[in-house]
């Protein structure tokens, strides 16, 4: 087949950052083009150039839409607690299955929910500075990269803050100068940066752990003495921010270490705050791929609640902790899983027993059809491959359309969770 190239505006559903400067060729399987994206290339290797011929299976064995659609409205109509996990969807998916979840009293995590939990419980809590990637590109001087840099999961990140881009080019603006601080983690990746017009690059290793450099940070900003002496690399870290017109923290929250990385991102918004006082700053975290900062921000228009939230008969009832999907499996909390991973093979349903229905890429055919439990594979169009849609940047401010690179003749995850409401409906007129 000759390529056939897709040119922009074409947004990549594959990460957070929705990029939309590059196009998708279409040959054996898609790649992209106008871009080194290794997430992208690895994304797309997962289509070919024509939809895919996958049908829907019960339990292994090949059954034609009718009859999976029956059997999943019939497990979801006799649980008692039934779990909406995975959910990697776009907006359309999740203002279908939050309906859904009302017909049948459904708890919703995402299956990165943990990572999410975090920058929710400390918003929560103690409230929050955050930047957006226009800010980061327009405004930030100071770039300070916590525990991870954010190119080891996203690729684009600095090109799209503008950092390093070639002088006189009128669609790349921000200052002039800028530095890029990465504490506690590798900048070997990035090391390209520092050979950039106006950019320059420090590593700072960390003061014991993560927790003790944020908590140093913290109490030097707030012009406090160290009985152990401050390390000078974070004391002239606090000098720079101090100097800075705009100061950006950017951390991965996934790669936070430790059971308690809220306390971290509290931390960093303990930092932000103080800067604030006398110059500019904003936080940003890196997170909420696979649809998980679309399905949070939908559930939390339509709910007031955000993720990890029980829609329950006698009401909405929000448990971060409680509501985790590993934990709820672990402890027999529910007995049926419903599972998204519309967006690639990579995010397989997590082992059980339960009855199990899964939405997902036509790569998942295979393992569901190993599973022991009993299981309804229903394949799904990927939204920004085979039908449009929407998803929510990981800043948060921004939703940006999808469009296929070519017509789906699988469903979309909002069309199968519709036809699943009505034939939930449908059961609870006959048992009245």
């Amino acid at each position: 087949m000759d390529a056939t190239l897709h040119t922009p505006p074409w947004t990549c559903p594959f990460c957070a950052l929705l990029c939309d400067r590059f196009g998708v060729a279409q040959a054996e399987t898609l790649t992209p083009v106008g871009t080194r994206c290794p997430r992208a290339a690895r994304a797309l290797a997962q289509f070919g150039a024509a939809p895919s011929p996958a049908k829907p299976a019960v339990n292994g064995q090949p059954v034609d839409a009718q009859t999976a659609l029956d059997t999943a409205a019939q497990w979801l109509a006799r649980a008692r607690q039934p779990l909406f996990g995975g959910m990697a969807t776009d907006v359309a998916g999740a203002r279908a299955f939050y309906r859904v979840a009302n017909a049948c009293g459904a708890i919703f995590d995402h299956a990165h929910g943990r990572a999410l939990t975090h920058g929710l419980t400390a918003m929560q809590d103690r409230g929050a500075f955050t930047t957006t990637l226009a800010e980061i590109r327009n405004r930030a001087d100071l770039i300070v990269c916590i525990g991870a840099s954010p190119s080891a999961r996203y690729p684009e990140f600095f090109a799209r803050c503008a950092v390093g881009s070639e002088p006189g080019n009128a669609d790349e603006v921000g200052p002039a100068q800028r530095t890029v601080v990465f504490l506690g983690c590798d900048a070997d990746a990035d090391r390209a940066l520092a050979d950039r017009p106006g950019v320059e690059t420090l590593a700072i290793p960390l003061r014991n752990d993560l927790y003790d450099t944020i908590a140093t940070l913290n109490a030097l900003l707030a012009g406090k003495s160290l009985r152990a002496g401050a390390d000078p690399a974070l004391a002239a870290l606090v000098v720079r921010m101090l100097a800075a017109t705009y100061t950006a923290i950017v951390w991965i929250p996934s790669d936070l270490p430790g059971a308690h990385a809220t306390l971290l991102v509290e931390g960093f918004d303990r930092l932000l705050k103080a800067l604030n006082r006398a110059r500019r700053a904003g936080g940003l975290a890196l997170g909420g791929d696979d649809g998980g900062a679309s399905v949070n921000q939908t559930l939390t228009w339509l709910s007031g609640l955000p993720l990890r939230t029980g829609v329950h008969r006698s009401g909405l009832e929000h448990a971060p902790q409680r509501y985790d999907t590993a934990r709820l499996l672990a402890d027999h909390g529910v007995d049926a899983l419903l599972w998204v991973s519309s967006f690639g093979a990579d995010l397989p349903p997590p082992h059980t027993t339960l009855p199990t229905i899964v939405l997902g890429h036509p790569g998942l055919a295979a393992i569901c059809a190993d599973r022991e439990g009993p299981t309804v594979f229903v394949p799904v169009s990927t939204p920004g491959i085979g039908s449009p849609g929407h998803l929510f940047r990981a800043d948060g401010g921004v939703v940006l359309p999808l469009t296929p690179v070519y017509e789906d003749t699988l469903p979309t995850v909002a069309a199968f969770a519709a036809q699943l409401g009505a034939k939930l409906a449908s059961h609870k007129e006959n048992a009245a």
